[in-house]
């Protein structure tokens, strides 16, 4: 068993569905603040547009989140959510206490290492970026060019 847990052949799709979890938790949190869905923002309901940051931030979580779940652009939408997640903690949380325990900034954390991780990995298996590298990568099939003969 111990064997096949360090088996490079499981991690690309290990990866990938850490990738897919973490993405779709993301999103749920943007749709929730956008949307007033899943008990909604804070409170509950919604976040007014455009107000600073917490409109910003849900768009972030709900493209950030959606194009990390399908593995589309994964670094640069993870980069993205990881420097939204820094300032989340710093800007919002850390001014309350020092610790994430103490100041409710956990989630923060998380989502601001997890993100970095994949920022450095990529999307692993299963996503979008995998296959649409392949595709391009693929040798195009070329036709015969029709060979005119040569008058002397």
């Amino acid at each position: 068993m111990p064997g096949r847990l360090n088996s490079a052949t499981a991690q690309p799709y290990v990866l990938g569905l850490f990738r897919m979890v973490v993405g779709l938790l993301f999103a749920c949190h943007g749709a929730a603040s956008l949307f007033g869905v899943l008990g909604g923002a804070a409170g509950g309901g919604t976040i007014d547009a455009g107000t600073w940051p917490g409109w910003y931030a849900a768009v972030i979580q709900l493209v950030g989140g959606s194009l990390v779940l399908l593995g589309l652009g994964t670094r640069a939408a993870a980069v993205v959510a990881s420097g939204s997640m820094a300032y989340a903690y710093f800007k919002v949380h850390q001014p309350g206490a020092l610790w994430p325990m103490e100041n409710g900034g956990e989630a923060s954390v998380m989502f601001c290492w997890a993100f970095l991780l994949l920022a450095f990995t990529g999307s692993g298996a299963f996503g979008l970026d995998r296959l649409l590298a392949r595709r391009t990568s693929e040798p195009e099939q070329s036709t015969p060019e029709r060979q005119t003969p040569v008058a002397a």
